[in-house]
C-alpha cells in the first residue's frame, strides 16, 4: 500500500469515522449472515460434504448431475416457475392496486382495511383454514357443499389428486400474498409530495391514469424496487407453505418446488454439497429476476 492511498484512507476515516461507525455493526452481521454464507455454498456447490465427513473436491460434478440426472429437479423447476410466473406478477400487481386504491380513503378506513388485508400474512398458520375448506371427504366445506347442490356424487381429494394441487397451491398463496410489499407500497404512496400532482395538473395531466404512469410510480421507483426483491424472493423460495398444505412430497412431485428439492437434500438427506449447488442455482435465477425487474421498473414514466 503507497503512502498516498495510506493517507487518503485516513482522511476518509477522519472525515466521515462517524457515519462508519454507525454503519458497522450492520456491515459486520451482513457479512457474517449473509456473505460468508453465499461464499460458502458456492464453494460447496463444488463438493461432497455430509456435515460428519471433510468436504471432498468434485468439480462441476453436482452440477452435471444436477441438470442432467436428476429427474426430480427437472419437475421441481418447472413447478417453482409457474408458482413464480402466476403468483410474483399477481401478488405484486394486487399489493400496489390494494395499496393504491386504500390510500385515497379516510386515516380511519384506511387502517382498518390495510389491517384487514395484511393480517393473512402474518397469522402463522391461519392459512390452514385451507385444509378444513378442501378437506378430501364430505365433510370438507367445499365438498360438503358441491354434495348438497348435486354436483358431485362423491367427496374430491382436493390436496391429493395432481391437477387439483397446484392450483390449490397458487390461490393460497395469492391469499397470504399482501404482505410487507403491501405495507411498503402504502408507506410510498403516503410519502408522495402533493405539490408535483398540482405540478402536473399545470403541465397537462388530466386524469389519474396520467398520474399514476407520469408522478406516482416514477416518484415510487425505491418503493417498487423493494416490492419487487420481496416479492421474487418469496415466490422462488415457496416451501413450507406448500408442505403444510399437500405433504411432502406432494402426489407425483405435483407442487414440488426448487426450494422443497433442497430442503430435501439439505434436511433430509444431509448431502450439503448437492444442497449447494441447488442453492446457487436458485440464487443466480433470483438475481436474474431481480435484474430484469429492476430494468422494467427503470422505463416507469418514458
Amino acid at each position: 500500500m503507497t503512502a498516498g492511498l495510506r493517507a487518503r484512507i485516513k482522511a476518509e476515516w477522519e472525515r466521515s469515522k462517524v457515519s462508519y461507525m454507525f454503519v458497522g455493526p450492520f456491515l459486520l452481521l451482513f457479512t457474517v449472515f449473509t456473505v460468508v454464507p453465499v461464499v460458502l455454498s458456492i464453494v460447496l456447490s463444488f463438493t461432497d460434504f455430509n456435515t460428519l465427513q471433510p468436504p471432498k473436491w468434485v468439480g462441476l460434478q453436482n452440477y452435471i448431475r444436477l441438470f442432467l440426472d436428476d429427474d426430480v429437479f427437472q419437475i421441481a423447476v418447472k413447478n417453482t416457475f409457474i408458482f413464480a410466473a402466476v403468483t410474483g406478477p399477481l401478488s405484486y400487481l394486487l399489493c400496489f392496486i390494494f395499496a393504491w386504491l386504500i390510500n385515497e380513503l379516510r386515516p380511519g378506513v384506511r387502517a382498518l382495511l390495510t389491517l384487514l388485508f395484511y393480517a393473512p400474512s402474518i397469522s402463522g398458520n391461519a392459512y390452514m383454514i385451507w385444509h378444513y375448506i378442501f378437506s378430501g371427504d364430505m365433510y370438507g366445506y367445499l365438498n360438503g357443499v358441491l354434495l348438497k347442490w348435486g354436483i358431485i356424487d362423491k367427496p374430491l381429494q382436493w390436496l391429493i389428486e395432481p391437477e387439483y394441487i397446484m392450483p390449490i397451491v397458487v390461490m393460497v398463496a395469492l391469499w397470504m400474498s399482501l404482505g410487507t410489499s403491501f405495507l411498503v407500497f402504502i408507506a410510498g404512496l403516503q410519502g408522495l409530495d402533493p405539490t408535483l400532482f398540482e405540478a402536473a395538473a399545470i403541465d397537462g395531466v388530466r386524469n389519474r391514469w396520467q398520474e399514476l404512469w407520469y408522478i406516482t410510480l416514477p416518484s415510487m421507483k425505491s418503493y417498487l424496487m423493494f416490492g419487487a426483491i420481496l416479492t421474487i424472493t418469496n415466490s422462488f423460495a415457496a416451501a413450507g407453505q406448500i408442505t403444510n398444505l399437500v405433504g411432502y412430497p406432494s402426489t407425483d412431485y405435483a407442487a414440488h418446488t426448487v426450494m422443497q428439492h433442497l430442503q430435501d437434500y439439505g434436511n433430509i438427506r444431509y448431502e450439503m454439497g448437492y444442497a449447494s449447488t441447488i442453492a446457487v442455482v436458485l440464487f443466480v435465477t433470483m438475481v436474474t429476476a431481480q435484474r430484469v425487474v429492476q430494468r422494467l421498473l427503470g422505463k416507469l414514466g418514458q
